[in-house]
């Protein structure tokens, strides 16, 4: 794809411990938007991560310590505020997006329809295959998320999303730090940002294995559940004046 005339687009891809799928994840976006610059947040792995980003092109940011995929995500949208981009599109290390699907969740921002775009996995059947404990507690999370926010979501875990200017610049400010995905999209609700899902298609892992296990399933939809109660009830952030 390519991008309208003057804008500019940082492709954000938060990393731990993903030397095995990362290079492969790096060119396929550069492939997919050679105009984009892309920049890997290295959440303190503890292998060869920082090194590989470098070898294939991607400006890196080194955290001292695992700090989680809020505050990695939060560092690349801090840096796209910084350098005045457009637009950020998050994309997750372990090769599970597909980046040849970034036009589809850019396109209702390049066209003003949304602030937010996110890419489900379930708004429509595309063959991605979840784990069935993984997929209920997905499903319950989504309907109670949806509940709150007063807007129905699909697939409120998905790392897959785009961003504007005006959500890039929130993001920066204020960005949740323990279950960033279905936080954010309460945060978004409340500072009256337009968020839209589409579909997009996923695939698995291209190497090493997943943090949540179907066994930590039911305990994270819980502890999640409680997080969005709770930002809820807290007064909406102050977005600063420039």
């Amino acid at each position: 794809m390519k991008l309208p005339p003057g804008k500019r687009l940082l492709v954000i891809i938060p990393a731990y411990n993903e030397q095995d799928s990362l290079a492969q994840v790096v060119d396929s976006v550069f492939d997919a938007v050679p105009e984009a610059d892309v920049l890997v947040v290295n959440d303190g792995s503890r292998d060869r991560t920082a090194r590989v980003a470098q070898q294939v092109g991607a400006k890196v940011v080194t955290l001292t310590y695992n700090l989680g995929i809020g505050a990695a995500v939060q560092t690349g949208f801090i840096m796209a505020a910084d350098g005045g981009y457009d637009f950020a599109v998050q994309v997750d290390g372990d090769g599970q997006h597909d980046p040849n699907e970034m036009e589809v969740i850019l396109g209702p921002l390049i066209n003003d329809k949304a602030d937010v775009v996110i890419g489900s996995r379930y708004l429509e059947e595309r063959g991605y295959i979840t784990p069935w404990q993984r997929r209920a507690g997905i499903k319950i999370l989504a309907g109670f998320v949806s509940l709150l926010a007063g807007q129905r979501f699909t697939d409120t875990t998905s790392g897959f999303r785009a961003s504007n200017r005006r959500a890039i610049e929130l993001c920066a400010q204020s960005y949740p730090s323990d279950y960033p995905e279905p936080e954010s999209l309460m945060t978004f609700r409340k500072m009256g940002l337009r968020v839209l899902e589409v579909s997009a298609r996923m695939s698995p892992r291209y190497g090493g294995r997943s943090s949540i296990t179907p066994l930590l399933s039911a305990y994270y939809m819980v502890k999640v559940m409680l997080a969005v109660v709770v930002l809820l009830l807290r007064r909406a952030p102050h977005l600063r004046e420039d």
